[in-house]
């Protein structure tokens, strides 16, 4: 009886020796009997489209026309995931169909020159290209960054949609432009270039840091 005591006395130290190394650098597990691994207080549990606070944007956008920039017409989230961007759209008042979505150069959504008459949304330049490969191919290839998953509108005017660029992250867009186009894209540059989407009808910047 007095072995069986001694032994049990001496596993005190030992267990608690034990517990103290689990604890430390991994957070205080809150389940079952005290100590734990969960990490929820110091690590982030990374996995689909998880996000950090400091990789999130709301970006407005607007409608645009030859004299400028019209109404607001709803906001774009912006995340980093495993699938690049991430992009929830909640957008109404647009033309129902699917429609041109890209990512322009410049931050700005005024109007512009094109063949000789001012037409919406010009100043955003062309679509975002870092590389210079001059190719709309869409946003699974390997032409300019800036080319978005198309956007569809429903019967309502209404885009509430769920996308993801693969080449492109929330630092990407800052300091540049979302532009929304009249038309379709067949992502490519045939029959018409850069998608064949036609005018630009929405335009929303992204803030810079």
């Amino acid at each position: 009886m007095r072995k069986a005591l001694l032994t049990s006395i001496a596993l005190v130290p030992l267990l608690a020796a034990c517990g103290g190394g689990l604890s430390v650098g991994v957070g205080v597990g809150g389940g079952s009997g005290g100590v734990g691994v969960g990490a929820s207080a110091s690590v982030p549990i990374v996995g689909g489209d998880t996000q950090t606070t400091t990789n999130q944007l709301t970006v407005s956008m607007f409608k645009i026309d030859a004299n400028g920039v019209g109404a607001e017409i709803g906001t774009m989230k912006l995340r980093d995931g495993r699938g690049g961007l991430h992009i929830e759209t909640a957008l109404s008042s647009l033309p129902p169909g699917p429609h041109g979505f890209h990512l322009h150069e410049n931050p700005n959504c005024g109007p512009g020159m094109k063949d000789g008459k001012m037409a919406a949304g010009m100043a955003a330049g062309g679509h975002y290209d870092p590389n210079a490969t001059g190719k709309h191919e869409g946003p699974f290839n390997n032409g300019h960054r800036g080319d978005l998953p198309v956007l569809v509108v429903d019967a309502k005017g209404n885009a509430t949609q769920s996308l993801n660029a693969l080449h492109l992250t929330v630092n990407d867009t800052r300091g540049r432009a979302f532009v929304i186009h009249e038309g379709d894209d067949n992502f490519s540059d045939q029959p018409k270039p850069l998608g064949g989407g036609g005018a630009r009808i929405a335009c929303g910047v992204v803030s810079t840091p």
